[in-house]
């Protein structure tokens, strides 16, 4: 009889380990590339929420979920980024994508990549404002703010501040041609001056040129819509390194405790914004980031985003009953904003468990997440601003907008 017994249970055990399912979704940011600094916290971040469906057991009656990274390069090598989001669908079979990061090798991969093969993208941090009306057959999210906001909310601080007239540089790409567009815009609505508004090529050893013809503009000061880890750093070293500008402006792709730590105590002074929520749930993901299994740091840029892009893709499935991308994208606003009238159980870091049960019984959820998600128009975050200013090295928060 203990022998039937045992044998019963080895044979339970082995019927249980076949039926148990294990899905993957790509982490496809730039691991290298200019915003290499941060994506470190993103994808830890976004593990977190993966390992908490996982042990829940709720998700898909008992089924895990795994990350797989990919290197985006962060549009510095759009071939080898397009390359690499290809075989997280064909080699690693991925079921949901978390990313791209940056606006330019997002917008090729939306097209190129996850329209052809029917799979959903939800980027952390591509802010390009191009990309609220690009086709995308209902695959594309984001849990960031298009730079649209961004561009009113620097020139709402840039006129608080007395600021006349700024000289303006951006990365030459996507993503820098839109924000400085959306910057220049909004602060000449209010009345300020730009003196002139030109690209810069990340990659050079030498920002010399650009400098010297920014400095013969002239300006009040010198905003840099650029990259930390990049041109965006040169920039600000050769001004600082000829007295051409001594404060710069600093929207969110300039942010990462980087910039200050190669820079120096020439950066305090300074000051931008970010895309970043003072909601509940981001100081309960702050607390979670330090004890995690791979700790991260929750305040660095996008990794809040990050957590909440792959939150929805999981919530989404359990909503429709289905891994299939062609599928759960119907259901991401769903579980993001919740009922019209507000009845949604709200869902907040830690609580990804509790939203697969309720789910799974048929009661709403309204995944506010770390960042505050709500999601409008084409499915992107309306989106929360920290204002900083970079001071003893490090960048102290002046409010939230």
């Amino acid at each position: 009889m203990k022998k039937l017994l045992l044998a019963t249970a080895a044979t339970a055990l082995m019927v249980g380990a076949a039926q148990a399912e294990e899905i993957k979704l790509g982490i496809f940011i730039g691991f290298t590339g200019p915003i290499e600094s941060l994506t470190g916290h993103m994808a830890n971040a976004a593990d977190l929420a993966m390992k908490e469906a996982s042990d829940s057991g709720k998700f898909l009656n008992g089924t895990t979920v795994v990350g797989v990274r990919a290197d985006s390069t962060c549009a510095i090598d759009t071939a080898a980024g397009t390359a690499a989001a290809e075989r997280l669908i064909t080699a690693e079979g991925i079921k949901g994508m978390i990313g791209g990061d940056c606006s330019g090798i997002t917008g090729a991969v939306l097209q190129n990549v996850a329209r052809p093969n029917g799979m959903v993208m939800i980027s952390p941090s591509a802010t390009s404002p191009a990309l609220s009306t690009a086709e995308d057959d209902g695959l594309f999210f984001r849990t960031a703010p298009s730079d649209a906001r961004e561009g009113e909310v620097m020139a709402d601080i840039l006129t608080e501040k007395g600021v006349k007239s700024i000289a303006l540089t951006y990365t030459n790409n996507d993503y820098g041609k839109g924000l400085a567009e959306a910057i220049a815009s909004a602060f000449t609505a209010k009345g300020g001056t730009i003196t002139i508004n030109v690209p810069h090529d990340d990659g050079k050893a030498d920002y010399s040129a650009e400098v010297a013809a920014l400095a013969s503009a002239g300006g009040d000061l010198l905003v840099v819509a650029g990259y930390l880890d990049q041109g965006g750093k040169g920039i600000i070293q050769a001004s600082l390194d000829t007295g051409a500008f001594t404060t710069f402006g600093l929207p969110g792709g300039m942010v990462g405790d980087n910039l200050p730590k190669n820079i120096g105590p020439a950066l305090d002074g300074s000051y931008g914004q970010v895309a970043q929520s003072d909601s509940p749930g981001a100081a309960i993901l702050t607390e979670m980031g330090k004890t995690a299994a791979t700790p991260f740091d929750a305040t660095s840029p996008y990794s809040m985003e990050s957590y909440d892009a792959a939150a929805l893709i999981i919530l989404a499935m359990q909503a429709a009953g289905s891994t299939d991308p062609k599928v759960y994208k119907d259901k991401v606003l769903e579980v993001a904003n919740g009922p019209a009238d507000g009845s949604g159980v709200k869902i907040l870091p830690g609580e990804i468990g509790k939203a697969l049960e309720l789910i799974a019984a048929g009661t709403a959820i309204d995944y506010d997440g770390a960042s505050g998600v709500t999601l409008i128009g084409p499915g992107e975050s309306a989106g929360r601003y920290k204002q900083f200013e970079v001071k003893g090295g490090v960048y102290e928060t002046i409010q939230f907008r």
